[in-house]
């Protein structure tokens, strides 16, 4: 199973000191003070992006706005994962480097959750004091949502059309296995006790280019970084964040099998939700995954029964090809946690955040004798994705065995301090390592060198499936400055 993938995770940040509200300076704090910074004056390479252009073929009017070199330094850090911890609007997000599987977005995900909380640590031993929270979560329960995104690399030649028809029942799906839960209702929509996903409330329209304001369940942003005359990126803002590994790697693998398919052109279920803005809020308040969905040809179906049309397919077009065992390893946990969920969605309390959230919770108040709308429920719905190993609920669950896992803790540690092999991060994490202190800047798309007298160097990494450990290893045997480098690739 292969196919360039990764996710990008604003983190919520709390302060607790009284007066002191400022979320883009403490964000700017925050990553200042990781500890994993390899090129600490390097900056963010911004020129092949632009977020103004559109998939459906033409550019919203505006300019992006590009920061000053000073600004950029403080706004962005790259990190020796060839990942990225950054500032976007009023929060930190971390970006994996691109990966190559759903296992590894697990991986390098759960390192961007330890990388936070290094930089919590270090900010709040500077401080005397727990000053700052950070949490890994998409709302703040006073009606505001930011955002967790998946990125999957596509082949231009599939429309755009195509795959927002074919994608729509899936995502608005998805989150039966894929919610982070939710205590409460925001965003003005209907009440509800405890939810599925934290997303859900904040989206309003089917398809835009927006992801603050009038979110769309098919974001329609055309930013493939990467070569535009042959790829897409396909940017999913419908997710929430997950802890569990699990979760995570269910919603991305199985979106993962859904691009499969749509790239061989497989049959797909053929089928249209009547309101899939309205929706995606039913089925976060469907704790017991049974109320079907109104469907524009008349029918009705549940949640259940449309991944098990997409399950199905994905089965269909397997037996026809030599299986991988993750791609294996992946149809068999799809099929069982859709059984799982309708026989008792309690079955998977050790896998899924939203069912080990709520057990937790609804335990918590049997025996508090206390209700949804007790302060202390939305304060534990809260420390659920607390960062810190010490504080989190999660990570509480994890110590005593109480939630399963994919991982190991060296593999985590692993994906922090190195970049994946199978793809263009690997390039740029060995020039990290090698270089650091001769790097001027750096994108997803290229490496600049300072190569003295004024001089900047930039090599091009369009297409994210090179730049391999494999592709790499002759370029970069023997090489031990920058210089060298370049006249090795000149050759």
């Amino acid at each position: 199973m292969y196919r360039i993938v990764g996710t990008e995770t604003e983190f919520g940040i709390i302060s607790r000191i009284p007066g002191q509200a400022d979320p883009v300076s403490h964000s700017i704090q925050l990553i200042g003070h990781s500890p994993f910074l390899p090129a600490r004056q390097a900056i963010w390479d911004y020129e092949n992006e632009n977020p103004f252009l559109d998939a459906r073929g033409f550019t919203v009017e505006g300019e992006p706005e590009r920061p000053s070199p000073h600004y950029n330094r403080q706004l962005n850090k790259l990190l020796p994962n060839a990942g990225r911890l950054y500032v976007d609007g009023a929060h930190p997000e971390y970006s994996t480097p691109e990966c190559s599987n759903a296992w590894e977005v697990v991986a390098y995900e759960r390192a961007g959750e330890r990388i936070a909380a290094a930089c919590l640590e270090a900010w709040n031993a500077e401080l005397g004091s727990d000053a700052f929270v950070v949490y890994k979560n998409n709302s703040d329960g006073k009606g505001n949502s930011y955002g967790y995104h998946e990125n999957y690399l596509l082949p231009r030649t599939i429309p755009f059309d195509h795959i927002a028809r074919v994608l729509i029942p899936f995502l608005v799906t998805r989150q039966i296995f894929a919610g982070a839960g939710k205590v409460g209702a925001e965003n003005q929509t209907s009440p509800a006790e405890y939810q599925i996903s934290q997303r859900a409330d904040f989206f309003e329209c089917l398809l835009d280019l927006n992801t603050m304001i009038k979110r769309p369940i098919i974001n329609t942003r055309d930013e493939p970084h990467a070569d535009p005359t042959k790829y897409r990126r396909l940017h999913v803002i419908v997710g929430d964040a997950n802890m569990s590994e699990i979760s995570t790697y269910l919603k991305v693998g199985t979106m993962a099998l859904v691009m499969d398919m749509i790239e061989a052109q497989a049959p797909l279920p053929i089928l249209e939700l009547d309101n899939p803005v309205m929706a995606i809020k039913q089925v976060s308040r469907d704790l017991h995954v049974k109320t079907p969905l109104k469907l524009v040809d008349g029918r009705s179906m549940p949640a259940i029964e449309i991944q098990r049309l997409y399950l199905r397919a994905a089965q269909d077009l397997y037996a026809r090809r030599d299986l991988s065992p993750m791609t294996k390893e992946l149809l068999v946990r799809w099929e069982t946690v859709l059984e799982k969920l309708e026989r008792d969605p309690l079955e998977l309390r050790t896998e899924l955040d939203w069912v080990a959230k709520r057990y937790v919770i609804e335990s918590y108040m049997a025996r508090k004798g206390c209700g949804w709308s007790d302060p202390r429920v939305s304060l534990m719905d809260l420390q659920y994705h607390d960062v810190r190993p010490s504080k989190g609920l999660y990570f509480t669950l994890e110590r005593n065995g109480q939630i399963a896992r994919l991982l190991t803790d060296e593999q985590i540690v692993h994906a922090q301090q190195t970049a994946p092999a199978n793809t263009r991060a690997f390039f740029r994490g060995a020039c990290l390592e090698r270089f650091a202190e001769r790097i001027y800047g750096m994108s997803w798309t290229s490496v600049l060198f300072d190569l003295g007298n004024a001089t900047i160097k930039r090599i091009p990494l369009l297409d994210p499936h090179r730049g391999t450990r494999e592709l790499t290893k002759e370029l970069l045997d023997g090489v031990s400055t920058p210089e060298e480098l370049v006249a090795k690739i000149a050759t």
